[in-house]
């Protein structure tokens, strides 16, 4: 504890240094109107020269001992299992000691570690910051999601009141993202009610229809797409009812505003996936699709899940492949014989895995090569994870910046906003929900690691 104390007052002290320097005006950064895109090379010359810069020094110092800090705990299991329990046991203790609201050193040592790494801020001014901050860095925009969450495990809340809390959480994050950013969501953050009534395949009351179509209303005329999180599979179905039915009425003229999410661990997601692009070719509306591999690997049952690793790694490359492509396939099948008609698809890549991002960046070159219309889509990873990932195609993107035949590519970071208190147990939910993404971040501590290497060389003269 008092090595992680000692590296939170350095890291405090490096943001010291940082904030003095921003105030004197050399980091100011003004909202972009437009976001911006990053450029995919097609030509292999300018792709080489991306690869021969430092992607992280994108990164602020602060940034990176953070990150190294923090995978360092999450990479191991038994570190993870516990600074996770540590931190549990810190947010339900009653002793002012440990109160974060109360205890100032404890309060900066947290806000300076879990909660910088991972989130935007607790008001408005503090999330245009870190939201402006990103978009300096090249990212195209935000995910913001909000903290605050209706638990199903929460007795005494009122229907009313639960589906009157999560449209107000909405609507502030609609009111602080701008134009082109998106919001992450979970329709059941309305609460237990909302829960049962997905479990069951039922359609949302009217109250939270209402709810539902005032979020989806503020944020098609704000230009901002929804993307609801999965739930697990006893009510994942009425998930994706709800998400098609709000589909419908605003996934309209090629433009997603509400997506839905398909976890590529379950063996039943091409099945689904293949379903829905039916449905909204039928119907005429655009599919949003959001890939991930999955978040519930623990509390799923095992056998709906893909046998292997990389069995899931093949089906997410291969959906990312038929919706790039537009096309039905061996993999993505559809139900009726002789289909072939794709429906217009926007789709979010949320992945942290280099393969799967490389793999898609390469096709998009060769559909452009041939000069075919791109897909709408955008690749998407955490705030304070995957940096490795993102920031190289940030930094390709900046060395194919003057070629005319670079295909634009949009980069997004998700990051969470709210109280400290709301924050970190948001955190700790999603650490619980999954383990494993959560200790399989060696790929970014070594990347941590090198570069703080690659920064002392360069203050050596060395490099």
């Amino acid at each position: 504890m008092s090595a992680t104390i000692k590296s939170a007052r350095a890291l405090a002290a490096t943001n010291a240094i940082s904030r003095s320097r921003t105030a004197t005006g050399n980091n100011s950064v003004a909202i972009p109107s437009i976001p911006q895109a990053v450029t995919i090379s097609l030509s292999h010359s300018a792709q080489s020269n991306a690869s021969t810069a430092a992607p992280l020094s994108c990164l602020t110092l602060p940034e990176v001992l953070r990150s190294y800090l923090i995978t360092t705990m999450s990479s191991s299991p038994a570190l993870l299992g516990a600074s996770t329990s540590l931190l549990r046991k810190m947010l339900e203790s009653k002793n002012p000691l440990f109160d974060i609201e109360k205890n100032p050193v404890m309060r900066i040592i947290l806000w300076e570690t879990f909660y910088k790494q991972f989130c935007a801020g607790a008001d408005k001014e503090q999330i245009s910051k870190r939201c402006n901050e990103l978009r300096a860095q090249g990212y195209s925009g935000v995910i913001l999601e909000n903290a605050r969450e209706v638990l199903k495990d929460e007795a005494g809340h009122d229907e009313a009141e639960d589906i009157a809390y999560w449209k107000k959480g909405m609507l502030d994050t609609i009111d602080m993202a701008a134009p082109g950013d998106f919001l992450g969501l979970k329709w059941s953050g309305m609460g237990s009610a909302a829960m049962n009534r997905m479990a069951k395949e039922q359609d949302p009351s009217s109250d939270m229809a209402a709810a539902m179509h005032a979020v989806s209303k503020a944020a098609e005329a704000k230009n901002i797409g929804l993307l609801p999180s999965a739930e697990e599979t006893w009510n994942l179905q009425g998930f994706h009812n709800w998400s098609l039915l709000m589909q419908r009425e605003y996934n309209t003229k090629g433009k997603s505003t509400i997506y839905t999410t398909y976890q590529m661990y379950l063996k039943q997601a091409p099945e689904t996936l293949s379903k829905h692009l039916e449905i909204a070719k039928a119907e005429g509306f655009t599919l949003g699709a959001k890939l991930v591999r999955g978040a519930y690997l623990a509390s799923e049952p095992r056998h709906l899940i893909h046998d292997t690793i990389q069995d899931t790694h093949n089906a997410y490359d291969s959906a990312t492949a038929a919706l790039i492509n537009r096309s039905y396939d061996s993999f993505l099948r559809p139900s009726t014989t002789g289909q072939t008609l794709f429906p217009n698809v926007n789709v979010v890549v949320a992945s942290h895995n280099a393969n799967t991002v490389e793999k898609a960046q390469a096709l998009r070159r060769q559909q452009a090569r041939a000069g075919q219309e791109l897909t709408p889509l955008v690749y998407a990873q955490l705030q304070g994870m995957a940096d490795e990932v993102s920031c190289k195609m940030l930094a390709n993107a900046k060395a194919a910046k003057d070629d005319p035949n670079a295909v634009q590519e949009k980069v997004f970071k998700l990051t969470v906003w709210g109280t400290m208190q709301e924050a970190l147990n948001y955190l700790l939910r999603r650490a619980a929900e999954n383990k494993d993404a959560a200790s399989r971040t060696g790929e970014t501590r070594a990347a941590m690691q090198t570069e703080l290497v690659r920064r002392c060389k360069a203050t050596l003269g060395m490099a």
